[in-house]
């Protein structure tokens, strides 16, 4: 596989509020709070470039009150971004709470982000591309769903390859798991959290979800955290697991993103699923120990 990896997803400014005490109802509780760029469409892209896609691309729409800085960032991270300005809604928000364990909940605004439609695709952005990876978020919504179907048939008569990341196993409850699934019908990858795949299965165990999601996704991986990895492929021989690297965690936002860039990234290089897959879970074990969802984003904080 070569050519360029296009993106079409979210960019956002992250709020992160890491506290290590319960939140207190009613009054204050203490935390350490930085703003820092995020989204999951954004964050996979930073992380593919990392891992040294040298073509990296990412359709976007953002507000003009942050579409400068933001495409700036991007552009310093390895990734051209090809932003659609939003005059009337500002970039999206999305606050993230970080507990002492460094499980996050998030707390998100799409702003300019849901507002992205078929009127801002163009085939010319498949020229060149060897792959296209579509954020979940774009399926929750319109006319965002409508622009990520339009992409990803788009794609598929140009024979290119697409990827969807569910994103969300809240929003996907509240969507409706049939209007996701038969948005994304025709990708060739599916890369969804553990709780993800059991909410688009009704199945809890990952490797009885993923084979049933593997029905309608030639190739299932399923995101296990420090547990590591789970493939599996369209009529194939059960399973393979790919182990998880051990990682101190203190921020756990974006390690779902750090895993698909990485592994979106390895395939394009060549690399075999497994592999590909033992390289995003090296970045997810390095996403994990520092502040942020974007590579070198407050490592040391």
């Amino acid at each position: 596989m070569s050519g360029a990896l296009l993106v079409v997803g979210d960019v956002v400014t992250d709020v992160v509020a890491r506290h290590d005490t319960p939140l207190a109802p009613g009054t204050d509780t203490a935390a350490d709070i930085v703003t820092l760029p995020g989204g999951a469409g954004a964050n996979v892209a930073s992380w593919a470039a990392h891992h040294g896609c040298p073509d990296v691309r990412l359709l976007a729409r953002v507000g003009t009150d942050a579409a400068a800085g933001h495409a700036r960032v991007l552009r310093e991270s390895g990734v051209r971004p090809h932003f659609v300005v939003d005059a009337e809604a500002p970039t999206g928000t999305v606050i993230c709470l970080v507990d002492a364990h460094a499980e996050r909940t998030f707390l998100s605004d799409g702003g300019a982000v849901l507002r992205i439609s078929p009127s801002d695709w163009s085939p010319e952005l498949l020229d060149g591309v060897g792959h296209l990876h579509l954020s979940g978020y774009l399926f929750f919504a319109e006319p965002s769903r409508s622009l990520a179907v339009t992409a990803l048939d788009a794609a598929r008569t140009a024979g290119i390859p697409v990827s969807v990341d569910p994103a969300s196993a809240g929003f996907l409850r509240q969507t409706g798991v049939e209007s996701f699934l038969e948005s994304a019908a025709g990708a060739d990858v599916l890369l969804p959290s553990a709780d993800e795949s059991a909410v688009l299965t009704g199945l809890p165990e990952p490797a009885d979800a993923a084979a049933k999601l593997s029905r309608l996704f030639p190739l299932v991986v399923v995101k296990l955290g420090a547990s590591g990895a789970l493939l599996v492929r369209a009529g194939g021989p059960g399973g393979e697991r790919v182990p998880g690297v051990t990682a101190t965690a203190r921020d756990t936002t974006g390690a779902g993103d750090a895993f698909t860039g990485a592994f979106l990234a390895a395939r394009l290089a060549g690399l075999g699923d497994a592999e590909a897959a033992a390289a995003g879970c090296r970045a997810g074990a390095a996403a994990v120990q520092g502040v942020g969802a974007r590579p070198g984003e407050r490592r040391d904080a």
